[in-house]
């Protein structure tokens, strides 16, 4: 027996109740050991975060994809964690810490360490109950987190055996360094900002005489950041620029610091842009890095001149003036900077060129700069600029790292969805540069590696060769050149790397945090090395790299990797595809010598309505649980799918989500339409037998629609699969079926409505989880059975040609009849009286079994199979049979025409209108993208009334 539903619809009691039933019940991830297993990882998001609307696109076709082959009966896993976010949850901490008047530097790491743990327990799982709210189907009972214990060995491990092999190393190189933070960050963690600037122009005298073709006896050189020429080391002229052939490989005199550079011909610098020379500064700038190398200058060599806050500092060959030393890089709070002192001193020895701008009025004024807007890298935690900086790093090769993930691409073993991004991932696999992969942080996985003297040609330890500590104690400085590094994934594996590398004699002890923690030999040795801990800890993408064989327990071989590994699927947004999906591949290959999965499917942005990104400084962020309380999680999910079309982005339209939110009520009603009719749940999976054209119909219209669905999802077509089974449910079974049994519901009805609403609510499970596991259980006792992990559809049945032909065409009758009415403004229940002069077989057979349908649908009666009476009249077809459906006495025909002549001559007017101005580049170029939007809305409509008149006037003849 069903129990009756209420008569209201509502999502959040419903959502709250079953989310809790599933996960208390172990639904997510039932007992299927025999069965195909079929897993997803999820991306993790930081500990740190909160449900965003891109989370809620990402999550929802994951959980489609994971509900969708539970139903189909696999051992289907979707794996759930956090990352543990080094930056995003050290910042965290030190707030709180702040707040109180306190800071980190008072804590030992050890302690300070102990506090993010802390923090993580109270507050670290707001994501994963908002994960909940969305009615993701995550296997709770296994969730995973970066830094847990068993995730940890696998990263030490990993990292060890990269530098075994020579693929994880310690370089000088430039990185993107926070300030505020003092850390080296990802590209992914730098925002680039439109922020209004100046372009300086400089004189950089030739040295010895020596002078240009035109005379002149100095090159111009152009910047935005004046205060870096205390590290330049070269002038770039491009080698083809006949301007400065004849100098290069002289030399200037930089103004200030009097540094002697010389002149190198490289085609970074463009002859077409300014004078052609560029300054070169290869400590702070990534293209001058490059430049400086094919120079011929080391890394080692570059000139640094900023310390880890961004102040100035002095450079290695001793030439930054006393006065400089100390400044922050350019004005901060109010207070001038080396920016600012170094044009001041330009300018007063002459070497500042000035810019000639002109006043409104056309007169001549001489600025120091010319104003620009300049595209600025900032931080997207510390807020401030980011500086190029050169410092010691860990990289990993990713060069050699990324030759099979290339391979696996190209010969198919891995598919990127849509297929367009191979050609974006070949540009970046193929182009890779090294990766770094310490970061100057406490919270994060230590980087296993200790630092202590090289020895020297007597080969006894190089006492020349002091370990310091930055200022701030956080790390050890030194080069690779000048130290030794000893890497083991535990300090007695590192002590005994230190004991085969150092003579017997010589006693190694292990230092970290400033504590002895492991020492070898005793006192009487003849003298001891201390190997001091590096302080650093890895990219947080260096972990999460390991996400889908690492949360399965590898590098243990238990029974998840072995069943689940690899995985099937990742779904990811494109913006991470570098980050996050290139890497997995890259280690999944290196620590399993397989692929991490065999299909990629990378999903667009969620934009603003009027298409614009979202941003907290644009105040256009939509927030998705906001939409869960408005709509119900159902209606989200749904609008995500639809929405979820192969390459393009999605629009934010709260009225779809409200559409889907109807669509539910549609189905709520549906069901309670048929339980007051005696339809209950069904007892058999496969299609009850049917003898009533409208329920073998019905019968092959689901046998369509899940070969529809299915074939959508294998494509991971979302937005076809939700439209399949959308159509399904609101066109063929609410409109049309239901409908159509009306007055004629016996038993053989009830069973095939029955098992057809069952088939419509494990359809549709997948993308609306909430309303039909609801919706499922009040149709009758299912004893142990929940919609969740039910069987998929399986009709055992096949399409009936002829009963589909018969319904069809009474539908497209009914159909003609209500679009002709609603046309010519005749009320939709007027009955009106039809002629068929010349029916075919189908026309006859239909209207004879079903003149009581055709008479409550299409409101048609009687239906003659003969000539019209002359007179005004309209025509319809149904298939290939014409109906004329006299109206003298209906509507007033000349009226009628008059008034659609008066529409149809506005509606083509404003078209008209409009087509001129979308035609019209200044308009589409420089007006508000939503006027462009709008307009292109009103064309549309407008040019749909035009032939909608035009096809009414038509009919009137």
């Amino acid at each position: 027996m069903s129990t009756e539903l209420p008569k209201t619809f509502d999502p959040a009691e419903i959502e709250a109740r079953w989310y809790t039933h599933w996960e208390n019940e172990g639904l997510f991830r039932p007992e299927r050991p025999d069965a195909e297993p079929y897993t997803i990882v999820n991306p993790p998001p930081n500990v740190t975060g909160s449900l965003h609307i891109g989370h809620a696109l990402d999550n929802t076709l994951q959980d489609i994809m994971i509900r969708y082959e539970r139903l189909r009966g696999k051992d289907a896993l979707w794996v759930v964690g956090t990352d543990h976010a080094g930056i995003a949850t050290q910042m965290v901490v030190e707030r709180q810490l702040e707040a109180k008047q306190d800071k980190r530097t008072n804590y030992s790491r050890e302690d300070f360490v102990a506090k993010v743990w802390e923090w993580k327990e109270e507050s670290g799982g707001t994501i994963t109950r908002q994960l909940r709210r969305l009615g993701c189907s995550m296997d709770w009972s296994c969730e995973q987190f970066t830094m847990d214990e068993h995730f940890s060995n696998a990263v030490l491990k990993t990292f060890v055996d990269l530098y075994n092999d020579g693929l994880i190393y310690r370089d000088k190189r430039l990185v993107n360094w926070d300030p505020k933070l003092k850390t080296a960050i990802s590209d992914l963690e730098v925002e680039t900002q439109d922020v209004k600037g100046s372009f300086w122009h400089f004189r950089y005298p030739l040295e010895d005489g020596v002078t240009l073709a035109d005379g002149r006896d100095y090159i111009e050189v152009a910047t935005t950041r004046p205060e870096t020429m205390l590290a330049d080391m070269a002038v770039a002229v491009h080698p083809d620029d006949e301007r400065y052939k004849s100098v290069v490989g002289k030399h200037v005199v930089l103004p200030i610091t009097g540094r002697r550079v010389p002149i190198v011909a490289d085609e970074h610098a463009d002859p077409e842009l300014g004078s052609g020379a560029v300054k070169i500064t290869p400590g702070h700038d990534f293209n001058d890095f490059e430049v400086g190398k094919r120079a011929g200058l080391k890394p080692a060599e570059m000139l640094n001149m900023l310390d880890a806050e961004a102040n100035v500092c002095q450079t290695a060959d001793g030439l930054v003036p006393e006065e400089f030393l100390g400044l922050h890089r350019f004005k901060r709070d109010g207070v001038d900077g080396a920016r600012e002192l170094v044009v001041q001193r330009l300018k007063e020895s002459g070497h500042l060129i000035p810019h000639i701008a002109k006043t409104k009025k056309g007169e001549e004024q001489e600025l120091d700069a010319e104003p620009r807007t300049i595209a600025t890298p900032f931080g997207d935690r510390g807020g401030v600029v980011i500086e190029p900086w050169l410092t010691d790093q860990w990289y990993v090769d990713a060069e050699t790292l990324a030759k099979k993930p290339i391979e696996a691409v190209k010969n198919g073993d891995v598919e990127i969805v849509p297929k367009a991004w191979e050609k974006t991932f070949f540009n970046w696999m193929e182009n890779i540069q090294p990766w770094c992969v310490s970061r100057q942080l406490w919270w994060g996985h230590r980087i296993p590696a200790w630092y202590g003297p090289k020895l020297n040609s007597s080969k006894r330890p190089d006492r020349s060769i002091s370990i310091e500590m930055s200022d701030d104690g956080s790390r050890v400085t030194g080069t690779s050149r000048q130290l030794k590094a000893f890497v083991g994934r535990t300090a007695n594996d590192v002590l005994a790397e230190a004991k085969r590398y150092y003579p017997p004699d010589v006693r190694v002890v292990l230092i970290e945090d400033n504590k002895e923690v492991l020492k070898s030999g005793s006192t009487a040795d003849v003298e001891a090395v201390h190997l001091t801990r590096d302080d650093d800890v890895l990219d947080t993408w260096f972990s999460s790299a390991l996400w889908p064989s690492a949360t399965l327990g590898w590098p243990e071989q238990t029974d998840l990797v072995a069943k689940h590994y690899p995985n099937d699927l990742l779904i990811s947004g494109f913006d991470i595809l570098f980050f996050w999906d290139a890497r997995m591949l890259m280690m999944g290959q290196y620590n399993t010598g397989k692929n991490p999965w065999p299909k990629l499917y990378l999903h667009g942005l969620v934009r603003a309505a009027d298409g614009a990104k979202m941003s907290k400084s644009k105040g256009n962020v939509v927030d998705p649980l906001g939409l869960i309380d408005q709509y119900g999680a159902d209606a989200l999910r749904f609008f995500m799918a639809a929405m979820e079309s192969q390459g393009r982005d999605i629009k934010m339209d709260d009225k779809r989500i409200e559409g889907y939110r109807n669509f539910a009520t549609k189905l709520w009603n549906a069901t309670r339409f048929c339980q007051s009719n005696g339809i209950g749940a069904s007892s058999s999976i496969a299609a009850p037998k049917a003898s009533h054209a409208v329920n073998r119909w019905i019968i092959g219209e689901v046998v369509e629609t899940k070969e529809a669905l299915d074939a959508a999802l294998a494509e991971l077509r979302f937005d076809a699969a939700a439209n399949t089974i959308y159509h399904f449910v609101w066109d063929r079974f609410c409109d049309w079926y239901l409908e159509l049994i009306k007055g004629q519901i016996d038993e053989e009805t009830k069973a095939v409505a029955g098992w057809t609403l069952d088939q419509i609510f494990v359809m549709l499970h997948p993308f609306m989880p909430f309303i039909t596991e609801e919706l499922w259980s009040k149709q009758g006792e299912r004893a142990n059975h929940p919609l969740i992990t039910a069987s998929w559809v399986d009709p055992q049945a096949e399409v009936d040609p002829a009963a589909k032909a018969e319904i069809d065409w009474l539908i497209a009758l009914t159909g003609a009849v209500r679009t002709a009415k609603n046309e010519l403004g005749i009320a939709p229940g007027a009955k009106l009286e039809a002629f068929c002069p010349a029916p075919g077989e189908l026309a006859k057979s239909v209207v004879e079994a079903n003149a009581a349908a055709i008479e409550r649908l299409a409101r048609l009666t009687p239906i003659h199979f003969a000539e019209a009476p002359d007179g005004a009249a309209m025509q319809v077809a149904a298939g290939e049979d014409a109906f004329v459906i006299p109206l003298e006495g209906i509507i007033d025909i000349a009226a009628e025409k008059a008034r659609l002549e008066k529409a149809l001559e506005a509606s083509a007017k404003e078209a008209k209108s409009l087509e001129g101005r979308l035609s019209n580049a200044n308009f589409v170029e420089r007006a508000k993208p939503e006027a462009v939007e709008k307009a292109r809305a009103d064309h549309a409509h407008h040019t749909a009334e035009v032939a909608r008149l035009e096809a009414a006037l038509a009919r009137l003849g």
